[in-house]
């Protein structure tokens, strides 16, 4: 007969359920996680300790200011919450084996500071709280984006308040909608998150003992790395950055501008040049080593057709967009003459466009590869739209239906059930908060961030209608679409001229959404790993409250206290501040907010065509879909993810060529060759390998600022230039004059 047992979170646990083997027909359908997620649940494991509050608030913070302070750099740099996944194991262990374990008593209730040995539950919790340190401060980390952009580059005295306010209801929104969408991303067994099977697998091999074997232990090897990683990163981070771009072509061909074109790693298409800075591989695509390998060679077909093929014939042979009167590949804004634009020239008092004077000063250029990497966007974001609807729409209805119905489980959801679940209303008081939060943000500070309550409302609809399809994508590929583009190129028409408040419906129109993917993936791991839904509520709610505050309060101390910080003019030639991704922030925020899309993308437009993009995104996964069908026995075709390609050229700029060719090799190496060929090695360390690089390069690199940078100890030789392509920003038009560079007659 089978016994229950009462779990933490409140429920009861059915044991003939829990301790035994999925049934045939509740094993999951994909493959990668029948291999690597348990099977078997133990609900007596305590979860909320004090271990894992203290343990999982300090990770929190420590990945929030190690990110929000790397993103401003010229190579930024995401710790995963792999890193803090690993260094609190030995911490739990040891006060498992030190704190007294007696129990007090607080309000009539009881709790004990070690309620015995550190169990795999309590690390999953803390990684959850770790993992809102990483979705804040890093990838496009936009909310304090926005908030750098108005502070640094349009000189905005915001209030501290007003900022608090933007950080934390775009995450808290992103919560709601994670809330909302748990039946649709969370709960089927074939939304997987590939990124989790990499915690599940490290989380084992952590906890379950390793037989003995020749080798290092996994701790061992973590160490061995991560102290090789820390002393290494001195080369690229201090002492011969030269190694971040090796850009060897430009050598060979030092007067050459087209050579130094093709061959720059930092201004050009980086052919021939590579990096040996983990920081620049895995600066923009995150690690490679923890991608799927179908993924990769998706991003690399991408990448390849784009930056080989296309850039190069629409640069030197159609000369598309007047092209070649600017540099190949840049961030920044040019006039009709090949000089950077400048912005103060057409602004109001008020941050508004001055429309007298931009007829006065001209139109606003783009270089070749920044226009066209635009244009991509276009396609990305119909062509996702297309693919989940073709290839995930059926299963979506089904889902919908069986929501209300009651759906089949596997074995994974079933054991689920058997804890308290978090109630709808609970993340709907959290999203109702964070909304009409949001408004009363736009009536007190309606000067300073420009965006009426109407706007703000049409960015949660935005946010609500791709949430669903990008997570879909998200959740089988490991790839995010985004769609900035498309959300500033529809508000810059409703509100042309508006830059603070273009920037303000991007964050909550698209990065509500990034947060909300954030935390479902945090939700589906704790699926995975059986921690009880009310606990994950609460874990994730209180990283968002620390993460955000933690996160404004460095930028805010980084702007203040870095001189210059993000001004290229400005800087010392060497500086790391440069803020690459801050630059493109506000790149577009002058090209879809002050200027407005139907001045640039519009009838008579300069950049008119390339919004045809639209419909070809939208066609493009249609003959793939159709393939699949009339070939069903050909497995390999529905890999083919047109949404996934187009990342092969997103994000450039700020991330170059070299930063995305790097990824790619470094993703075939380790999970094609090493996967194939050496598969228990890649078994055992590939992860622990990814975590202990970022955890090297990090500290090294907190540690380069405070004691050298800091204090204005620069090196200045030949092996602190970054590429040594002074020639590849330079035009090839005839009679572009710009300084420092040769005339073409």
């Amino acid at each position: 007969m089978a016994s229950s047992t009462k779990n933490e979170a409140g429920g009861r646990t059915d044991n003939s359920t829990t301790n035994g083997k999925a049934a045939e027909g509740e094993r999951t359908p994909v493959e990668e996680v029948a291999l690597v997620v348990p099977e078997t649940d133990d609900p007596t494991l305590p979860v909320m300790t004090f271990r894992s509050w203290f343990l999982g608030i300090i990770s929190c913070v420590l990945l929030i200011f190690l990110n929000t302070f790397f993103t401003y750099r010229t190579q930024p740099l995401t710790i995963s919450a792999i890193l803090m996944q690993i260094a609190v194991l030995p911490i739990g262990k040891f006060m498992a084996s030190t704190l007294p374990r007696r129990e007090f008593k607080i309000l009539g209730r009881g709790f004990s500071l070690n309620p015995g040995p550190f169990n795999i539950k309590e690390h999953v919790i803390i990684t959850v709280f770790a993992n809102c340190g990483v979705s804040y401060g890093g990838g496009d980390a936009y909310s304090i984006g926005a908030i750098t952009v108005m502070k640094a580059y349009y000189k905005q005295s915001l209030n501290f308040l007003c900022g608090l306010l933007i950080v934390l209801t775009t995450q808290i929104l992103g919560y709601g909608w994670a809330g909302m969408l748990r039946k649709y991303l969370v709960e089927p067994a074939e939304m997987w998150w590939p990124s989790n099977l990499a915690q599940v697998s490290l989380f084992r091999a952590l906890h379950e003992k390793e037989s003995k074997s020749k080798g290092l232990t996994r701790m061992q090897f973590f160490l061995l790395f991560m102290v090789a990683s820390f002393l290494y990163y001195a080369l690229p981070g201090y002492l011969f950055p030269i190694l971040t771009f090796f850009s060897w072509v430009c050598w060979a061909w030092p007067h050459s501008i087209t050579a130094q074109q093709i061959g720059s790693g930092y201004h050009g298409l980086g052919v021939g040049a590579f990096t040996l800075d983990w920081a620049g591989i895995s600066a923009y695509h995150g690690s490679p080593l923890v991608s799927p390998w179908f993924s990769i060679l998706n991003v690399g077909a991408g990448f390849i057709m784009f930056i080989y093929i296309i850039v190069p014939l629409c640069y030197w042979k159609f000369n598309t967009f007047d092209a070649r009167k600017f540099p190949i590949f840049s961030n920044q804004l040019f006039t009709s003459t090949g000089h950077k634009y400048d912005t103060t020239r057409i602004l109001t008092p008020q941050y508004d466009l001055n429309v007298a004077a931009y007829d006065s000063y001209g139109k606003l250029y783009l270089s070749p590869l920044f226009a066209l990497s635009i244009g991509s966007g276009f396609a990305r974001f119909t062509a996702t739209l297309t693919h989940v609807a073709l290839f995930h729409g059926s299963d979506i209805l089904k889902q919908s239906k069986s929501a209300i119905q009651g759906a089949k489980m596997d074995i994974h959801a079933r054991l689920m059930k058997n804890y308290k679940q978090v109630p709808e209303w609970w993340f709907l008081v959290l999203l109702l908060g964070s909304i009409a939060l949001s408004i009363i943000m736009c009536l007190v500070w309606k000067e300073d961030v420009q965006l009426p309550w109407w706007g703000m409302l049409f960015a949660f609809g935005l946010a609500w209608i791709v949430t669903l399809p990008i997570g879909v994508i998200q959740a089988t590929t490991n790839q995010q679409p985004g769609y900035d583009i498309i959300a500033q190129f529809i508000i810059g028409y409703v509100l042309p001229g508006k830059p603070i408040a273009n920037l303000l419906f991007k964050i909550y129109g698209r990065i509500s959404t990034v947060h909300a993917l954030s935390f479902l993936a945090d939700l589906k791991l704790g699926h995975y790993m059986k921690i009880p839904p009310r606990c994950m509520y609460t874990a994730q709610l209180v990283g968002t409250l620390v993460a955000g505050t933690v996160n404004l309060a460095v930028c805010w101390w980084m702007l203040g206290n870095i001189e210059n910080i993000c001004d290229v003019e400005a800087l010392h030639p060497d500086s790391p501040w440069t803020c690459p991704k801050f630059r493109v922030t506000f790149d577009a925020s002058v090209i879809w907010g002050l200027i407005g899309p139907r001045r640039l993308f519009g009838p008579g437009g300069l950049y008119r065509n390339l919004v045809w993009l639209f419909l070809i995104g939208a066609v493009l996964p249609v003959p793939i879909w159709v393939m699949s069908r009339v070939f069903p026995e050909k497995k390999w075709i529905p890999l083919i993810n047109i949404p996934v390609i187009s990342y092969g050229f997103a994000g450039m700029p700020p991330a170059t060529p070299t930063n995305i060719a790097s990824w790619l090799i470094t993703g075939a190496i380790f999970n094609y060759f090493v996967f194939r060929f050496h598969k228990r090695w890649w078994q055992k360390y590939n992860y622990v390998l990814s975590a202990a690089l970022d955890a090297g390069t990090a500290f090294m690199g907190v540690l380069i600022f405070f004691a050298l940078q800091n204090e204005h100890h620069d090196l200045k030789w030949w092996g602190t230039k970054l590429d040594h392509c002074p020639l590849a920003t330079c035009p090839t038009q005839p009679g572009i004059v710009v300084e420092g560079c040769p005339v073409f007659q």
